[in-house]
Formats: structure tokens, C-alpha cells, sequence
């Protein structure tokens, strides 16, 4: 992930990369740099005890409750409307000079049109002087205001040209500190960064012409090739592609092209219309930071960020050891830094899917390697029984005819006592009838416990018991029938045994 520190806030990461192409990390606030350096750290305004207004020192300006800092910021709605003094202005700003292809932190100078332009944005902001009546005063709670936001034009005198107000202004609201990785590459890597304005799916289906495109870009030699660590997809239907390029001397030794030479060659006008011809809206190297610029960086807060939060800032870093704090300037910047851990996020679930689909898959065939082993367990048991019965029978014939020896009788005696013991019924033979038994039981509760484990559904067991009443009642009903054609059928046999009896005293 690039460092672009002090992007404007019109611009996104990449473009606001681009417009300041100085390497990996971008210098701080507006600092320009020539091509001939990768790392560029500007100084920052110097806000020292005696502030901008009245010899107040400016504080809290930005989001101070992320980094523990309380409300000691200057009352600008109330201060700046007063007339205050300005002394102090030519001694307090600094200004960033571009540095040179021998040194990689330029030293900082007095830049008396910064203090200038801080002189007109003090007037501005406190006492505006292009009505001349009491409505400067508003216009200069509205320059406040654009001054917070960090937009808007500040008009304050009518021979002087307005102020523009930017979100890197020190008097803008939005603003955090946040943490970003630091690259952990050596320049003898040669790892260098191409940001493709085209999808990942485009990138890797053109691979190839990707390369062969590079190759041409650094001038077609024969000697050089180029090849590619890595693609993952950024925000913004973007595609990061992490290139190196090896050389070949003649006597067959190889060795990889420097990122910061690589980089130089990237950087220079004719080969940069090229790269941006193919897509490439941003190059950087990906390399490591050395412990003094590491210092540097910590020790000079950003342009436009409180020296307060910056102390705080590090004080909260969670691994000082790879994370660096980086300023978010503006809502755009916030907004990329969460599309960037949005798709993170979604490139770890990806990850853990196919982790998960690598596991299951593991688990399947540690299933099946158990089933055969299984069955390979139960394959050897077989030929060990057939071998040994080969052998009992090998041996009989080769004994046959011999009288039974010493041994083979001590042998015999053995088995037969084995034998008797596990026939006992006090000993073996009754614990294994136990054992037996018990086994027989709890596969008889096992099936009962899952057999009562089904689930029968509601409209179902509703129908099952309708069913069955309308079975009960048809036999309550059949059996009422039975019963009359039995009190029928008796009634019958009554008539029937009367007769009988008459007709035999008749007779008689």
C-alpha cells in the first residue's frame, strides 16, 4: 500500500499519487521533488509558542478525541474577530525546498511568499478590510468557517487577491492520523509498483502483452526481463501490479535492476507518456525505510497537522515496528482508506474460503485413507490366517510319519490349558458373555434413543390422528353391530331350544 501523504482533498490516493510522483511516499503538504529522488520528506509549518494570533499556540484542530487530546483548541469564532497582532509571521513558516539528485532531505529555507500567504490568511480569518463597516466582522466568521471546512475563497482586501482555502490548511476540522504498513523490501529487490486504471480480470488475461509491452518501454534490450510478483485488485476497478527486472551481463551472471533505478527510468517524461499509454496511473518503488528517515518522518509533523496529535498519534501506534502514522486529510481520503480495508476484507474472506475448501477437502480424503486402511487392515488379517493355515498344513506334511516331540507336546499342553480357562465358566468365557450382553443392550438402546429422535410434523400428526379417530369410530361402530347380531343371534337359539322342548313333551 502506497503512502501518499498530504494528498489534496480533491483528488483520490492514487490521483493525488500522481500528481506528486516522488516514490513510494509522497512528500508531506505541497513539497515538490525532481525525479531523481524516491523519498521526499518536506518540513512542516512551524507552529511555535508564539502562534499565529496574539502569541496563542494553535492546538486541537482536527478530530482530538481519536488521539485522546481534549478540548484545548483556540476559540476561533470569538479570537479571530478581534484585531490582533501579527508580528512574527516572517520567523514562524517554512517552506520545502526541492531537493537535489545528491541528497535525499533538502534542507528547509525562509520562503517569504508562504509568509506571505499566511499573512493574508491571518487577515482573512481576524480582520478583513474590504467593506470597511461592521460587516468584515461576518465576513470574517465566514472565512472561519470556509477556513474549517477547508474550502471556499477568503476575500479580505479589494487590492489583494483572495485567500484559497485548502483542506491542508492548519485551521481545517477534518483531519485524523492513521496507520498504514511499512514495506519491509530491500532496493535490491527491484519491486516496483504499477497502478493500473483496468480490472485484475483484463490484467491477468493480457499478461503477457503486459510484459512484452514493459519490455518495450525499457527500451526493447535483450539482456533485460521483465516479470511480475504479484496482481491484486484495488478500489476503483484498479489493478496493482509489483513488477521486477533482471539483468543479464554477458559473462551469464543475473541480477535484479535496483527499485530506485528502476523507478528513475519509469520517471523520466517520455518513458511516463508511454506507461500512461498502457494504463499506469501511478509508479512507486517498494522499498523499506531506513532508520533516519524512519526518524525524520516521525520527528516533523505533516503540514497542517497539530504537533499535539502527531506526539499523540505515535504515543497510540500499536507495532511502532511496522506501522507508521500517516494523516487523513478530508472525508475522501477516509473514504479511501475504507475501500482499501473493504476489499482487504474481501480478499481474507476469499482466502478463508479457499482455506476451508482446502480443509474439507483434507478431511474427505483423511476419511477415505482411514476407510482403506480399514480395509487394508482387514485384508491383511485374511492372508495372515490363510498364510498360517498354508503353514499348519506345509507342516503336517513335512512331520507326517515323525513321533510327536518334546516340544510340540509342551506346546500342546499350553493350548489345552488356554483353552480350559477360557471355557471356564467362572473365568474368561463368562466375562466375554457379559461384555456380550452388555454390547447387545446398548446397540438396542441406540436404536431406540434414534429412532425417537424423528420428527414428526404437525399437519401430519394431525392427519395421523384424525385417521385413527375415524378408525376407532368405524370399530366402535362395527362392534355395536356385533353385538346387536349377537343379542339377535341369541334370542334365536332361545326361540329355537323352546321349540325343541315343546315338540319333545308333544312326542312324549
Amino acid at each position: 500500500m502506497a503512502f501518499n501523504f498530504g494528498a489534496p482533498s480533491g483528488t483520490s490516493g492514487t490521483a493525488a499519487a500522481t500528481a506528486a510522483p516522488t516514490g513510494g511516499f509522497g512528500g508531506f503538504g505541497t513539497t515538490s521533488t525532481t525525479a531523481g529522488s524516491a523519498f521526499s520528506f518536506s518540513a512542516p509549518t512551524n507552529t511555535g509558542t508564539t502562534g499565529l494570533f496574539g502569541g496563542t499556540q494553535n492546538k486541537g484542530f482536527g478530530f482530538g478525541t481519536g488521539f485522546g487530546t481534549t478540548g484545548t483548541s483556540t476559540g476561533l469564532g470569538t479570537g479571530l474577530g478581534t484585531g490582533l497582532g501579527f508580528g512574527g509571521f516572517n520567523t514562524q513558516q517554512q517552506q520545502q525546498q526541492q531537493t537535489t539528485l545528491g541528497g535525499l532531505f533538502g534542507q528547509p529555507t525562509q520562503a517569504p511568499a508562504q509568509s506571505n500567504q499566511l499573512i493574508n490568511t491571518a487577515s482573512a480569518l481576524s480582520a478583513p478590510t474590504l467593506l470597511g463597516d461592521e460587516r468584515d466582522a461576518i465576513l470574517a466568521k465566514w472565512n472561519q468557517l470556509q477556513a474549517f471546512w477547508g474550502t471556499g475563497k477568503g476575500y479580505f482586501n479589494n487590492n489583494i487577491p483572495p485567500v484559497e482555502f485548502t483542506q491542508e490548511n492548519p485551521f481545517c476540522r477534518f483531519k485524523a492520523v492513521g496507520y498504514s504498513c511499512m514495506p519491509n523490501n530491500k532496493d535490491e529487490d527491484g519491486l516496483v509498483v504499477l497502478v493500473f486504471n483496468k480490472k485484475e480480470t483484463d490484467i491477468r488475461s493480457q499478461q503477457q502483452q503486459l510484459v512484452e509491452s514493459l519490455h518495450k518501454v525499457l527500451g526493447g534490450n535483450q539482456t533485460l526481463t521483465v516479470n511480475v510478483e504479484g496482481i491484486k485488485t484495488l478500489p476503483d476497478d484498479q489493478t496493482e501490479v509489483v513488477i521486477y527486472v533482471i539483468e543479464r551481463s554477458p559473462n551469464g551472471t543475473s541480477r535484479r535492476v535496483p527499485a530506485t533505478t528502476l523507478y528513475a527510468h519509469f520517471e523520466q517524461t517520455n518513458i511516463k507518456t508511454q506507461l500512461q499509454q498502457l494504463g499506469v496511473t501511478l509508479s512507486m518503488t517498494r522499498t523499506e525505510l531506513s532508520p533516519a528517515q524512519v526518524k525524520q518522518l516521525l520527528q516533523n509533523p505533516p503540514a497542517g497537522v497539530d504537533p499535539i496529535i502527531w506526539e499523540q498519534a505515535k504515543v497510540d501506534n500499536p507495532d511502532s515496528e511496522k506501522l507508521i502514522p500517516v494523516p487523513m486529510v478530508g472525508f475522501k481520503e477516509l473514504l479511501r482508506r475504507l475501500k482499501v480495508q473493504d476489499q482487504m476484507t474481501k480478499q481474507h474472506q476469499t482466502r478463508l474460503d479457499i482455506i476451508s475448501e482446502d480443509i474439507g477437502e483434507l478431511q474427505k480424503n483423511q476419511t477415505t485413507t482411514m476407510a482403506k486402511i480399514a480395509q487394508y487392515k482387514r485384508k491383511l488379517m485374511d492372508l495372515s490366517h490363510r498364510t498360517l493355515q498354508v503353514l499348519i498344513k506345509q507342516e503336517i506334511q513335512r512331520k507326517s510319519g515323525y513321533a510327536i516331540q518334546a516340544d510340540e507336546e509342551q506346546l500342546r499342553v499350553q493350548l489345552h490349558t488356554i483353552q480350559c480357562e477360557l471355557n471356564a465358566p467362572t473365568q474368561f468365557k463368562g466375562r466375554l458373555n457379559e461384555l456380550m450382553s452388555q454390547i447387545r443392550m446398548q446397540n438396542h438402546f441406540g436404536a431406540v434413543k434414534s429412532e425417537e429422535r424423528y420428527y414428526i410434523d404437525a399437519d401430519l400428526l394431525r392427519e395421523i390422528k384424525q385417521h385413527l379417530k375415524q378408525q376407532q369410530e368405524g370399530l366402535s361402530h362395527l362392534i355395536s353391530i356385533i353385538k346387536d347380531d349377537l343379542e339377535d343371534i341369541k334370542l334365536v337359539e332361545h326361540g329355537l331350544n323352546e321349540t325343541i322342548h315343546i315338540r319333545g313333551g308333544v312326542f312324549s
